[in-house]
């Protein structure tokens, strides 16, 4: 019996394996993967226009196509994976294998990733796609014997007209002259069935959900990922109706147990606990659907990041301030959008230097002696409290030889003064809780940093103050008040530093133009605002993926109209993907050793502010 078994798994398997690839349109030997050449792909995708947005995997979609009897018998063209651009991502194929050869392939994703960056809104889609393709070849003329290599080489795959009904074969060949000359074609006929699918197009985004899915909770967590998996292209969802009452709690009463039950209609008691095979099972699935439940998983009290009660929390400093933010799909800022308050740390008592960073503060202070403010003599001044003998002598050769210029003949001592303020802002939110190694976390390097920073400005005597931020959401953006321009830095700027605990978000733009407006009204000449991170902008409400980055973009480009030099400090080691577009390619700086940005950042500092 077991051998029976084992023998019809067998002939299953080679049976589905032959029907499979005997149905496929696909070119196995000539496959080209998208993880291979991501890097790249974004790279490109960003420098001709795609900045803010990322480059992702797509998932397959269902399409009525006009399928063959193999197709058909195989299960097979069902769903397609089509490239297509919504407002945060580029999303491709995680393969192609649509021509016979590699480099056709590959030249493919590089034509996606170029149509993407051109490409707006989509209102129609042959039109539009026509009007990118049009418009990316005018303006780069050289695309345009590649982009005739792909077309030719579709074409010859493309279903033969005569082969279609009369409805199919019109819009098929109203396609293919699409393809072949851009903009041609404006009206396309209608039929039954979905074309063949288009790989040098881009195709209306996926839509994750129904309307109704608004109505959840916005801190509802994604299924969480196993360790060393990547998560795959996006899913589709479809609300259902959960009315089922199963899960009640049936009251019995043992003396009429044959006579009548009473159903009490409360929710079932779930296991609050992740379950670590959820991502996993989660990427076999093509669809997923959502259910809508009186109470959700997850629905008891979460106290992790619920702000803390007034008489324990930090002291608020004077009332909140009102604070615009930059809304990339409108184009203008939202006057008063975002409220910031200020605070100082409570109960947070004087304390001096740790005794394992005095060491290191001592190098340092030796090290930046020499940039202290001297006094210099001034040389040739009309008057001053020495006469200058090299210029007296100067003035006497050249008036023997009939050549008398005017020159201070007197030299005087004055105090130099490095005219510079600076700004230190660090991000105090909860994902600096996680450890960098056994030994370290990474909010204990960011207060270290803080106490040598400090150390080190103290002894160059610059202006200087320290801050940190947080926030939730827009109604709450923290700024922690460490050591304001007009405070000294002593064992109390010290204590506030060192009881300093992460905690919420990340909301950066906010931060960024509050601390704009501080370093702003110091009198000096050189202003420089320092960003000490170790993540991208984020929150619980929209400001994720392309809306951060965009706001705190905003903020950085209002900081140097300002008159103010903003750099990013970062340990994010995927910074490289976003900080260029916020900071610019010179505004910031990668720690690849995070437990080094003690040492480092005084360093940073003095090449930062030489003259």
């Amino acid at each position: 019996m077991a051998f029976t078994l084992e023998l019809e798994e067998w002939v299953g398997s080679v049976w589905h394996r032959f029907i499979t690839r005997r149905a496929s349109v696909d070119f196995p030997e000539a496959r080209v993967e998208l993880a291979q050449r991501q890097p790249g792909l974004a790279l490109l995708f960003r420098a001709m226009g795609g900045a803010g947005r990322g480059l992702e995997t797509v998932c397959e979609r269902d399409l009525l196509l006009r399928r063959s009897l193999l197709q058909q018998i195989a299960g097979t063209c069902r769903q397609v994976p089509l490239a297509c651009c919504d407002a945060d991502n580029l999303r491709l194929p995680a393969s192609l294998a649509v021509f016979p050869e590699a480099g056709l392939n590959e030249e493919l994703y590089r034509w996606l990733a170029l149509l993407a960056a051109q490409a707006g809104p989509m209102r129609h889609w042959g039109r539009d796609n026509q009007r990118w393709t049009q418009a990316l070849l005018q303006r780069y003329p050289a695309l345009l014997p590649r982009y005739r290599r792909l077309v030719a080489a579709h074409l010859q795959l493309r279903p033969d007209p005569a082969t279609l009904k009369p409805a199919a074969a019109a819009l098929e060949r109203a396609l293919c002259q699409a393809l072949r000359e851009p903009g041609s074609v404006q009206a396309f006929p209608r039929s039954e069935r979905a074309a063949w699918p288009l790989p040098l197009w881009l195709y209306p985004p996926l839509h994750l959900a129904s309307p109704q899915a608004a109505d959840l909770d916005d801190s509802a967590e994604s299924l969480p990922a196993s360790p060393g998996e990547q998560e795959g292209g996006r899913k589709r969802a479809t609300r259902i109706d959960d009315s089922s009452r199963e899960g009640g709690l049936l009251i019995v009463r043992l003396e009429n147990l044959f006579s009548w039950t009473e159903h009490v209609d409360l929710d079932r008691w779930s296991d609050e606990r992740e379950d670590p095979d959820a991502a996993r099972v989660a990427a076999d699935l093509d669809e997923l659907s959502l259910s809508r439940t009186r109470l959700r998983k997850g629905g008891g009290l979460k106290l992790d990041l619920d702000l803390p009660p007034a008489d324990v929390d930090d002291i608020p400093l004077g009332e909140g301030i009102k604070l615009p933010e930059w809304d990339y799909r409108k184009g203008r800022l939202q006057d008063d959008f975002v409220n910031l308050q200020m605070f100082a740390p409570r109960d947070c008592p004087a304390q001096p230097l740790p005794s394992r960073l005095r060491p290191a503060a001592q190098r340092l202070r030796r090290q930046f002696e020499h940039l202290r403010p001297e006094r210099q003599w001034l040389r040739q001044q009309p008057q001053g409290t020495e006469l200058d003998m090299q210029a007296w002598l100067d003035f006497y050769v050249e008036r023997e030889h009939g050549r008398c210029a005017e020159r201070g003949l007197f030299k005087e001592q004055r105090q130099t003064h490095r005219d510079l303020a600076c700004l230190l802002l660090a991000d105090i939110s909860m994902s600096t809780d996680a450890h960098l190694n056994d030994r370290h976390r990474v909010i204990e390097v960011i207060r270290d940093s803080l106490l040598l920073f400090g150390e080190t400005l103290s002894v160059l005597g610059d202006d200087f103050a320290l801050y940190g931020f947080s926030s939730l959401r827009r109604q709450h953006v923290r700024l922690q008040e460490l050591k304001a321009f007009q405070q000294g830095y002593d064992d109390h700027t010290r204590g506030r530093i060192q009881v300093l605990k992460p905690g919420y978000y990340t909301r950066m733009g906010a931060a960024i133009r509050q601390a704009s407006q501080l370093l702003s009204g110091c009198k000096r000449r050189r202003k420089l605002l320092l960003l000490l991170t170790d993540g991208k902008p984020n929150d619980l409400d929209l400001y994720e993926g392309r809306y951060g980055v965009e706001d705190t973009r905003q903020a950085v480009l209002e900081a140097r109209r300002l008159g103010l030099t903003p750099f990013c400090i970062t340990i994010d080691r995927e910074a490289g993907a976003y900080l260029p577009y916020m900071f610019g390619a010179n505004g910031y700086t990668l720690i690849r050793q995070p437990e080094q940005l003690p040492l480092r950042l005084p360093q940073l500092y003095r090449q930062l502010t030489q003259p």
